[in-house]
């Protein structure tokens, strides 16, 4: 049986996102920032750098994985990463967050390689919004990927909606009904401040999402996920057969709760998204650290993760971007 990786607030660590690269086909407005340069080829983990680090960290508990990015799809052969981490002892989820503008392409190839299910953002049903919010890319691609994703079994698919005030609040409802129609697993996220945005914060509260989706649906039915003990709350439609979950980080932080860690492109183990404390796994596996180093490495991390985050102080790291730490 693998050792627990417990941390110093008595919470077990057991899943991880990495980070396998800091490039991306869009240009989100609550993510990017074009000041931060580009990591070169060098800077980035291997695919088998990756894989060694899953593997330490696996025989410390860490089961489930999460491939992010930037954009997981635009490395080439990200396929190959995930039939490397499938053989690796230990691993039961692995799951990938996308943009789905390659979806389409890649659905069936991720699939055969072991992918489980994918976590898709989609901030609008609107083209021209689409355009507005991304800077590039086809909305259409966005939909296409997530019909091919249903179609192989990456399952069960969910779809990440960042909800910004004036922006796309008023397609909650669409969204919502999406749930209903389709089975979607829908869920809203808040804005969090990571990025100098030139047009403001535009944070809407969870709670007044929820009110808004209720006053057309009626009262939403809590519900016990069935894949994942994330961050979401969950709740359906009453007789839906799809969800609607709500994540929170600044007007409810979840950090009690908290079982991860993030691998940044490079590879530097953050303890925590909203913090900018890291530990250097890059460095150690290229000077030739065993894996029992790596290992105490991991724990050093671990008993370095804060009780919380610091956004209610209007404190958020500064140090990456989204691109570079995985969302």
């Amino acid at each position: 049986m693998a050792q627990e990786l417990i941390d110093g607030f008595k919470r077990r660590i057991d899943y991880m996102r990495i980070s396998v690269t800091d490039r991306c086909n869009l240009r989100c407005v609550y993510c990017n920032t074009s000041s931060k340069r580009l990591m070169s080829h060098d800077d980035i983990l291997r695919y088998e750098e990756i894989t060694r680090i899953v593997a330490v960290a696996s025989r410390l508990g860490v089961s489930r994985i999460r491939l992010t990015g930037g954009e997981p799809m635009v490395r080439p052969h990200i396929d190959k990463l995930v039939k490397m981490l499938r053989l690796v002892p230990g691993v039961e989820e692995l799951s990938m967050t996308t943009n789905a503008v390659q979806l389409q392409e890649y659905a069936q190839k991720l699939k055969d390689a072991g992918l489980d299910r994918v976590n898709i953002s989609l901030d609008t049903f609107k083209p021209e919004r689409f355009t507005s919010l991304c800077g590039v890319g086809k909305h259409e691609d966005v939909l296409n990927g997530i019909t091919a994703a249903f179609r192989v079994g990456l399952s069960p698919v969910k779809t990440n909606t960042v909800v910004l005030r004036g922006v796309n609040d008023d397609e909650l409802v669409d969204f919502a009904r999406k749930s209903v129609t389709d089975a979607w697993n829908v869920r809203f996220i808040e804005e969090m401040p990571l990025v100098d945005n030139p047009d403001g914060y535009k944070l809407v509260p969870i709670e007044e999402i929820k009110r808004s989706i209720e006053d057309v649906f009626g009262t939403l039915e809590p519900i016990q996920s069935t894949f994942g003990n994330g961050p979401a709350k969950n709740f359906r439609v009453k007789g839906s057969h799809g969800s609607i979950g709500f994540i929170a980080p600044v007007t409810n932080c979840f950090c009690q709760t908290c079982n991860r860690f993030r691998l940044t492109a490079d590879g530097k183990l953050r303890p925590c998204l909203l913090r900018d404390d890291e530990v250097d796994l890059r460095d150690a596996l290229r000077s030739g650290a065993s894996d029992s180093e790596l290992e105490q490495l991991i724990v050093a991390a671990a008993s370095n993760k804060n009780e919380k985050h610091q956004l209610e102080q209007h404190i958020a790291p500064h140090g990456r971007n989204m691109r570079q730490i995985g969302g």
